[in-house]
């Protein structure tokens, strides 16, 4: 699925036949609809910059980086916020204390239950750009998600991450800290999204279930 993957293969066997295949896009959860329309539906305001952190709240995802990162913004950005949506798989309390800490609450909507298939199209198509703050990573299942929604991605320069985000075209690669993220985050909105539509729209080809199935055929064959 990425070249840190493959790497990390052939620490166990130099010989056996492997290739590398990227991870096909997420096509089950409907199609794009409008930003307004997926605003509307979660009750969010339309004149808002909206970055999303998506999918289960672990360690290793940083988001408490990304929080940091967020009151750096909040002094930079008008109308800006976070939406973190996905369920706790740690302590909650310790995010809850930083964002206190933090004093960011008023820029954060927490969306912490779980997220039903059905509701992922609202959170994709809701957001300006989607955050993957990872501390570290070999590659992530919701980078092909924001490709079928053809979301630009802010990532950092861990793991797998970079090779799938071409720096500029899909989105932006920073480093895993919080005034990296920030400055990101600024570059994205100086940008505008529709400067990554078009590179966003050429690199999901390459995220076929077909291109999984030839490799598959090809490795039975070896």
């Amino acid at each position: 699925m990425s070249e840190k993957v493959l790497k990390d293969l052939r620490t166990f066997t130099k010989t056996k036949p492997a290739l590398l295949v990227q991870h096909p896009l997420y096509d089950n959860f409907g199609a794009i609809i409008s930003k307004e329309a997926a605003r509307q539906h979660l009750g969010i305001s339309p004149e808002d910059k909206i970055i999303l952190f998506f999918g289960f709240i672990r360690k290793y995802k940083g988001l408490d980086i990304l929080l940091k990162a967020v009151q750096q913004l909040k002094l930079e950005l008008n109308n800006f916020r976070l939406l973190v949506a996905g369920e706790f798989y740690e302590d909650e309390k310790s995010y809850q204390d930083l964002i206190d800490q933090l004093e960011i609450r008023d820029q954060l909507i927490l969306k912490t239950n779980f997220i039903a298939d059905s509701e992922v199209k609202y959170y994709l198509c809701a957001a300006d750009v989607l955050v993957q703050p990872y501390k570290n990573a070999t590659q992530s299942g919701v980078t092909p998600l924001a490709y079928h929604f053809e979301k630009p991605m802010i990532v950092t320069n861990v793991g797998g991450l970079p090779a799938l985000v071409p720096h500029r075209k899909s989105g932006l690669v920073c480093e895993p800290d919080p005034g990296s993220i920030a400055q990101a985050v600024k570059e994205f909105y100086e940008l505008g999204e529709n400067h990554f539509i078009p590179h966003l729209r050429s690199e999901k080809e390459k995220y076929s279930w077909k291109n999984v199935v030839d490799a598959i055929v090809q490795l039975s064959e070896q």
